[in-house]
């Protein structure tokens, strides 16, 4: 099972990226898929997630600028992010577990990607 991120960077607050997640060595479409964050010093944190039915969570801090879509046809989750605020730069990760749960999580996390850099600064 291997998870690679791609599509961090720099911009400025107000602004956009979209995050990729590439699948593979798994059965895709039947894994919950999940974005999460990490401050420096702190513990990763649930940004949002997506359950192999479509379902979808989101942590409140980016309910309403931030959207989880699977490509499936690509094995690729990605995490569009709009609107974008200084509190947001962190390294975000990828993850694939079992079953969403709230969090928001992917219960059962069996892999991650190594993560890519987002930083939100003027």
């Amino acid at each position: 099972v291997t998870l690679v991120e791609s599509g961090g960077g720099l911009v400025q607050p107000g602004g956009s990226l979209r995050l990729s997640c590439a699948a593979s060595g798994y059965l895709y479409s039947s894994y919950c898929m999940g974005w999460y964050r990490q401050y420096p010093g702190k513990q990763r944190e649930g940004v949002a997630a997506i359950d192999s039915d479509g379902s979808t969570s989101y942590a409140d801090s980016v309910k309403g600028r931030f959207t989880i879509r699977k490509d499936n046809a690509k094995n690729t989750v990605i995490l569009q992010m709009n609107s974008l605020h200084p509190e947001d730069t962190a390294m975000y990760y990828c993850a694939a577990g079992d079953t969403l749960v709230p969090g928001p999580a992917c219960y059962g996390i069996n892999a991650w990607g190594k993560g890519t850099l987002v930083t939100i600064s003027s």
